[in-house]
């Protein structure tokens, strides 16, 4: 009896055992031009380029850009007054007594706005949502490029050996560093998850 129960055992034993599952089929690797990673780089470098050569026409340049460059200058020069500066302005220039400076292309957040623009509008979002962005950016970038106007006429009117590192270096970078900051938040905040990869057929 001995053996029988050991050998209904080793045949209960063997009857439970299960074969391994079959592997999975691989599914093949996306392209990488199929990917939603490259339709953004794409539609980015796009629009980016397209935006800088509209902006360089020269009717755009005098009728569009040139106005809006003044009114930053405008703001700037309110805002100067406000902080005790005697300031005078003519055009893009903002004078006083002892210092002088004029706001050019790169100096008013022009290049930032675009930046922001090409990768809102290369992200897959709805429409409304991107029209949200590009409100909210214009405003940050523009506050935060009328902080960086007063300061460098302050740090060239009273510190004068910073300003060239202080406009070249820190503020272009701050206002561009901000700019990506607010397509990161817009991307979380308003816009949909980008799509998973389709299956190459």
């Amino acid at each position: 009896m001995a053996k029988q129960r050991r050998s209904s055992a080793g045949a209960g034993a063997g009857a439970k055992a299960e074969a391994p599952p079959p592997p999975e089929p691989q599914r093949p690797e996306v392209p990488f031009w199929r990917r939603p990673e490259a339709r953004f780089l794409a539609g980015f470098l796009v629009v980016l380029a397209g935006s800088f050569l509209l902006l360089s026409w020269r009717p755009v340049n005098d009728r569009v850009v040139e106005p809006f460059t003044a009114g930053v200058a405008r703001a700037s020069g309110v805002a100067l007054r406000l902080v005790g500066e005697d300031i005078v302005r003519t055009g893009t220039v903002l004078r006083s007594t002892s210092f002088a400076v004029n706001i050019r292309n790169g100096c008013n957040g022009v290049e930032a706005m675009v930046i922001l623009l090409a990768a809102i509008v290369a992200y897959p979002a709805p429409w409304r949502a991107r029209a949200i962005g590009l409100v909210l950016g214009t405003i940050v970038i523009q506050l935060v490029n009328l902080v960086r106007v007063v300061a460098l006429f302050l740090t060239g009117a009273y510190m004068p050996r910073f300003f060239d590192s202080s406009h070249t270096l820190v503020w272009q970078t701050v206002v561009i560093l901000v700019a990506l900051l607010v397509w990161v938040f817009w991307a979380k905040r308003f816009a949909h998850a980008l799509p998973a990869p389709a299956a190459a057929e």
